[in-house]
């Protein structure tokens, strides 16, 4: 399982996964208010497609969401999809 970074800058973010120090994966996101974040792309460089480093990232959001007591609401039709078939990440939209 790789690692999944996080950056804030202000008032916008991303969850992101090097590989070999090269940046192959990211999910973006802004804040809405105090106790939000709108997930609103997910990109995977090419080759790196079906290797599970989506749905990393999402479970890397929820676990930030849980530690920050915050809600996501995922705009983002790749993470809206992961949510509804994961049940135990609901609790934080």
């Amino acid at each position: 399982m790789n690692e999944v970074h996080v950056k804030i800058n202000d008032k916008k973010g991303s969850f992101f996964i090097e590989i070999e120090g090269k940046q192959e994966a990211e999910m973006t996101f802004v804040f809405a208010g105090e106790d939000k974040i709108i997930i609103d792309h997910t990109g995977v460089n090419p080759g790196n497609e079906g290797k599970g480093l989506g749905k990393q990232m999402v479970a890397q959001a929820v676990t930030y969401a849980r530690e920050n007591n915050i809600k996501i609401i995922p705009l983002c039709p790749f993470a809206k999809k992961v949510f509804d078939k994961t049940p135990e990440f609901r609790d934080v939209l």
